[in-house]
């Protein structure tokens, strides 16, 4: 089995998959860019790799993201020609499901208000919406946009779903295409971003769009923290055409001390925790690749760098 390099230059993500691969696969060479072999790796796993790690190796024959997004090779500078495969976890699917419902019901329910109450020791019950009444959209319907639009239907609310595409979920309304985005934005009480970050989509999230939405509408973005136009977003929180916005992915990660989003009103920040795959299941699926590699055998979850996913 040939030699899997880490591109990365996130020293605790590189300890976590060590680790697992030495529990998943501990057959299989697992080095770092400046050990003794690692040229000659046929296997990159990569998370941001730094600029022209992909280019230093000549015998590279696979390029692995081990995240579900493959945005962030583009670090390294123009990619090599050549198979990439990205992870895809049913307990990271789940855990973006469990986020997501939470998200909704904090919103749907009124707990932000209620919280900012608390600090002003205000006693004032919020107006109850019920799920029925509730309109929510999700943009992007892959793995786990499909996932969390289902999840709400299922428990009640009037979801409509967005994609590339054409897609069909049982009690999903489902648009797709540049004509489809405005009716499913329309009227919207929360939006939810769950869109792969492409040249297409980056700056999506913006003052045209949120106009379409409900007044007084909340945004959820889950995808990436380029989709947001930060002076229309802001500007959409200062108006009141936004209620709200949940932040859990940003142009900058870690999000800066001093950057704005900490203390904007209507803003809630989460550190990326909607959903991450386990350092074993990354492994597990690279060494499974891997292994296909040297066979012949069709490679998993192949992703296209001219789509973005």
């Amino acid at each position: 089995m040939s030699a899997v390099v880490l591109l990365t230059d996130d020293a605790e993500l590189v300890e976590e998959l060590r680790q697992a691969f030495a529990q998943v696969a501990p057959a299989l060479c697992v080095l770092q860019a400046h050990q003794a072999g690692a040229a000659e790796a046929e296997v990159a796993a990569c998370w941001f790799p730094p600029p022209g790690s992909l280019q230093a190796l000549p015998r590279l024959r696979l390029i692995h993201s081990v995240s579900a997004g493959i945005e962030h090779l583009a670090t390294a500078g123009s990619l090599p020609v050549l198979p990439v495969c990205r992870v895809v976890d049913p307990e990271q699917r789940q855990g973006m499901v469990e986020f997501m419902r939470w998200a909704v019901i904090h919103y749907q329910r009124h707990f932000d208000l209620a919280l900012a109450n608390q600090r002003q020791a205000r006693w004032q019950r919020p107006p109850q919406c019920p799920a029925k009444q509730y309109r929510i959209g999700v943009l992007g319907l892959g793995s786990m946009g499909s996932a969390v639009a289902q999840d709400l239907a299922g428990a009640g609310y009037v979801v409509r779903g967005w994609s590339r595409s054409p897609k069909t979920l049982a009690g999903v309304d489902c648009y797709h295409g540049d004509s489809g985005l405005q009716h499913c934005l329309a009227g919207l009480d929360l939006l939810i971003n769950l869109l792969p970050l492409t040249t297409a989509t980056a700056g999506l999230l913006n003052s045209q769009l949120f106009a379409a939405l409900a007044p007084g509408a909340v945004l959820v973005n889950g995808g990436r923290g380029q989709h947001v136009a930060a002076a229309d977003l802001a500007a959409a929180l200062a108006s009141g055409q936004l209620r709200a916005a949940l932040l859990d992915v940003f142009e900058q990660e870690p999000l800066p001390a001093d950057h704005p989003w900490w203390r904007t009103p209507g803003i809630t920040v989460t550190p990326h925790m909607a959903s991450a795959a386990s350092a074993r299941c990354i492994a597990s699926q690279i060494a499974e690749n891997t292994r296909r590699l040297a066979t012949g055998e069709t490679l998993r979850h192949r992703a296209d760098p001219a789509l973005g996913y």
